[in-house]
């Protein structure tokens, strides 16, 4: 018997295969800006919220873009690249049929939009695997502030000490321990500088079975 009650998914990177998605987007639309950014700046982006994203951008390159226009350019990439297919991290199927067998609820919590989380899963062939998904947009304070966390926990009913976490980025593991949450960070595109994570793993599965959800 597991001593969780529930467990809560960051979307990118944990769930579906879309950081590097993201990253190639993000530096291709600022090409087509006129502005050349390194990879390793872009990652160092990853688990940031879309409007902290976008303000580091555009101190990074000195120049005030247009925040609409430029969420445009880079969400008309992102889709031309999520319509050839958006994989799962591996294990991930598995793991959400374990929790499913075994009766356990669980959510996403992320710094993607809700509209676009949603949209996302449905592409990545999860859109019924999940009841709730809580977005940036559905909360005062994104990562690393533990609102998305918190109110994925209230969604479902279960106390935030009885949830289980698993988060890719560094602000996801912040957010996901703020809340009381037992976390398991399992790096994807971007190396741990901080983590304080309970567990960490090199997949998904491995995370779950190190913290006793699962055999």
């Amino acid at each position: 018997m597991t001593r969780y009650a529930a467990a809560i998914f960051d979307l990118d990177g944990t769930l579906i295969g879309t950081e590097k998605i993201l990253i190639d987007t993000c530096m291709q639309t600022l090409a087509d800006y006129g502005h050349s950014v390194s990879r390793d700046f872009v990652t160092s982006l990853v688990g940031v919220s879309e409007v902290e994203g976008f303000d580091r951008i555009c101190t990074h390159i000195g120049v005030r873009l247009d925040p609409v226009e430029f969420g445009a350019s880079w969400s008309r990439a992102n889709q031309a690249a999520y319509a050839k297919g958006i994989p799962l991290m591996p294990g991930v199927a598995d793991l959400l049929a374990e929790l499913t067998a075994m009766g356990i609820p669980h959510a996403v919590a992320t710094n993607s939009s809700t509209a676009g989380a949603w949209r996302k899963l449905r592409l990545a062939g999860l859109g019924q695997a999940f009841e709730h998904v809580v977005g940036f947009d559905a909360v005062a304070t994104p990562k690393p502030a533990p609102d998305v966390f918190l109110a994925a926990a209230a969604l479902l009913g279960v106390p935030p000490a009885k949830c289980i976490a698993f988060e890719d980025s560094d602000p996801g593991v912040i957010a996901a321990i703020a809340a009381g949450m037992t976390v398991v960070h399992v790096p994807d595109m971007a190396t741990p500088r901080q983590s304080g994570a309970h567990f960490l793993a090199d997949s998904i599965l491995h995370g779950a079975r190190l913290a006793g959800l699962i055999l």
